[in-house]
C-alpha cells in the first residue's frame, strides 16, 4: 500500500471515530448562534414562531432555548443545562451557552488534530478550576440591600428598563437581606405582570385567583387567616359503603363533625380562609353567611408564601378538630385581603413587619406582558444572587481577566493537557468578543485591546464601552454582574463541554415501551423467519 493511500485511510478512520463529536459540536454551535446576537446592551431580539403562527419576541436566552424546536440529543443537553441555571441563579444562560459552545468547538478542533480526548478534558478541568479561583478572589461583597450598586445590577439584568429595575430593588429591600439569602426563597417568584396594571410594589402577595363566590365580601380588613394545605371537606365514604346502613350513618357523622369544625373556625373570628384544594358546599355556605373571604385551589408556592406573609401555619383538614386554644396557634394575621376585580386577582397585604413583597409589572398587551415579566424575573434573580455572592465587573471584563490568568497558568502545564487549558482561555474571551460584535465593533481588535490594557494597568475591570468603543473601567460605568451567575455559568459550561467531549458513539435505543406492549415471538403470534439459500 502506498504512503498516500495509507494516509487517506488513516484520515478517514479518524474522521469516522470523531463523527459523533463533530456532529454534537455542530449542534451546540447552532444553538449558540441562535442566541449569541442577544448578548450585551446592543443585543437584538429573537422572534419565535409556533406552528399556529403565534409569535414571541424576546432577547432572553433562557426563553429562546426553552422554546426552540430541536430533537438533537446534544442540543437538548444544552437546553437542560440552561434550564437548570435559570432555576438556580435566574440569569446567565446566554453566557453559559456561548462558553460551552466555545469550549466544545476548541476541544473538538484539538481532538481532530490528534490530541486525546482525555487530555483535552484534563486540561479543561485545570483551566476551569483556575478561572473559578480567580473570579471568586475578585468578587466584592455588597453592603446589604441598601447598597446603591443593587440598582445597577438590576438595571443591567433588566436590559435597561429602569422602571423594572427600581421595582425589583424596592422588593429586595422589603423582604430584607436574611430572606434573600434563604436558599428556599426566590425573589423572582414575587413577580407578576398584568395587562392594564400600574407598576407597583407592596408588602404582601398576589394570588392569581378569585374569591369562592360573589356573595362573599370583596374586602376584609385586619384579617384572621386560616391556611388549609388540604381539601376543606369532610372524609369521603365510597359508594358501596354508602349503600349500607352503617356506611350512611358514618357519612352523616362525618358531615356533622365537619359542620361543627367550620362553625368553630367562624366563632374563633377567622375572616380569611385559603385552601390548597376544593372547599365543600357546606363550608362555602357557612363562610358566605358569616362574611368570610375564602379562596381555593392554591398552588404549593402560594400556600407557602401566604404562610410567610401572614405568620400562619398550614394545617390539614383533620387538624380542624383540635380544640380552639390549639387551633389558635395555627392562625395568621394580615392587614387586609381584597379582590381586584379589574385585574382579576386577590391581594393579601401583610402587616408592616412582614418580610414579604409582591411586584406587579404593568403592560399594555399580552406579548409585552410576557416579555416584561421575563425581564423582571431576570432582574430579581440577578439582585438576589448579587446579595448572596457579591459582584464582579461586567461586560465580559472579568472573563478576559480570568482568561489572562489561565493563560499564564498554561505555561506551567506540561503535556497535551495544555490544549484543554487553551480551550478554556478561548472560551473566556468569547463573551466580550460577542458583546462588542453585537455593538458593531471588531471583536478581535477589541479583545486584544482590553487584554493589553488590563495587563498594562493591572485592572481586571477594564472592558469596552459599547457606545464609544473605547476601553473603559466597567466599575466606574456601573456595569457589574453577580459573581454567582458568572461562577455558575463557567461550571455549567465546563460540565456540558466535558459531557459532550466524552461521547464517542451515538446509538439509537430500541423503543422499550412498544416492545413491552407487543407480544413476544411465540406468544400469540407466529415467529417469522427468513431462509436465504
Amino acid at each position: 500500500m502506498s504512503t498516500s493511500v495509507r494516509q487517506v485511510t488513516k484520515s478517514s478512520e479518524v474522521d469516522e471515530r470523531n463523527a459523533a463529536l463533530v456532529a454534537n459540536a455542530a449542534a451546540i454551535a447552532a444553538l449558540a448562534s441562535a442566541i449569541e446576537g442577544t448578548l450585551g446592551p446592543k443585543g437584538l431580539d429573537c422572534m419565535l414562531v409556533d406552528r399556529f403562527g403565534d409569535t414571541t419576541v424576546t432577547n432572553d436566552g433562557a426563553t429562546i432555548l426553552d422554546r426552540i424546536d430541536t430533537n438533537h440529543p446534544a442540543a437538548r443537553m444544552l437546553i437542560k443545562t440552561a434550564r437548570a441555571q435559570e432555576e438556580a441563579v435566574g440569569d446567565g444562560t446566554t453566557t453559559t451557552t456561548i462558553l460551552a459552545s466555545a469550549m466544545i468547538n476548541e476541544g473538538a478542533s484539538h481532538v481532530a488534530r490528534g490530541v486525546p480526548v482525555v487530555k483535552v478534558i484534563e486540561g479543561v478541568r485545570l483551566g476551569v478550576a483556575k478561572a473559578l479561583e480567580f473570579i471568586e478572589s475578585h468578587a466584592e461583597r455588597i453592603e446589604g440591600v441598601d447598597d446603591d450598586i443593587l440598582l445597577q445590577v438590576a438595571s443591567i439584568a433588566a436590559r435597561g428598563h429602569e422602571d423594572i429595575a427600581d421595582l425589583i430593588v424596592q422588593a429586595a429591600r422589603l423582604v430584607g437581606e436574611d430572606t434573600l439569602r434563604d436558599p428556599g426563597f426566590s425573589l423572582a417568584d414575587t413577580v407578576l405582570a398584568k395587562e392594564g396594571a400600574e407598576n407597583e410594589v407592596f408588602c404582601g402577595i398576589v394570588l392569581d385567583k378569585q374569591r369562592l363566590n360573589r356573595q362573599m365580601p370583596r374586602l376584609v380588613e385586619d384579617a384572621k387567616v386560616l391556611i388549609v394545605d388540604d381539601a376543606l371537606e369532610p372524609p369521603q365514604i365510597d359508594d358501596d359503603a354508602l349503600g349500607t346502613e352503617s356506611g350512611f350513618a358514618q357519612h352523616v357523622a362525618y358531615q356533622e363533625e365537619f359542620r361543627r369544625n367550620i362553625e368553630k373556625v367562624i366563632e374563633m373570628g377567622v375572616t380569611f380562609v385559603a385552601a390548597a384544594k376544593g372547599i365543600d358546599p357546606i363550608a362555602e355556605e357557612l363562610f358566605t353567611d358569616a362574611g368570610v373571604f375564602a379562596v381555593r385551589r392554591l398552588g404549593s408556592k402560594d400556600i407557602s408564601r401566604l404562610a410567610e406573609v401572614t405568620g400562619g401555619r398550614t394545617i390539614k383538614r383533620s387538624g380542624l378538630s383540635k380544640p380552639p386554644e390549639e387551633l389558635e396557634r395555627f392562625l395568621g394575621r394580615c392587614e387586609r385581603v381584597y379582590e381586584d376585580e379589574r385585574l382579576d386577582h386577590i391581594r393579601v397585604i401583610g402587616k408592616s413587619d412582614a418580610r414579604a413583597a409582591a411586584v406587579v409589572v404593568g403592560a399594555s398587551t399580552r406579548e409585552v406582558k410576557d416579555e416584561r415579566e421575563r425581564i423582571a424575573r431576570d432582574a430579581a434573580g440577578a439582585v438576589q444572587e448579587a446579595v448572596r455572592s457579591g459582584i464582579v465587573p461586567g461586560g465580559g471584563a472579568i472573563e478576559i481577566a480570568a482568561a489572562r490568568y489561565v493563560q499564564d497558568f498554561r505555561e506551567s502545564v506540561r503535556g497535551m493537557a495544555a490544549y484543554g487549558v487553551e480551550a478554556v482561555v478561548a472560551a473566556l474571551k468569547r463573551p466580550l468578543a460577542q458583546i462588542v460584535a453585537n455593538a458593531g465593533f471588531n471583536p478581535l481588535e477589541k479583545v486584544e485591546e482590553v487584554m493589553l490594557a488590563q495587563a498594562q494597568q493591572g485592572k481586571c475591570s477594564l472592558g469596552v464601552d459599547c457606545d464609544s468603543g473605547l476601553v473603559s473601567d466597567m466599575l466606574e460605568l456601573g456595569v457589574v454582574d453577580p459573581a454567582g451567575v458568572k461562577l455558575y455559568a463557567i461550571r455549567a459550561a465546563a460540565e456540558l463541554a466535558e459531557a459532550i467531549l466524552r461521547i464517542n458513539t451515538v446509538i439509537r435505543k430500541r423503543d422499550e415501551a412498544s416492545e413491552q406492549s407487543s407480544p413476544r415471538a411465540g406468544e400469540g403470534q407466529e415467529e417469522v423467519t427468513s431462509d436465504k439459500r
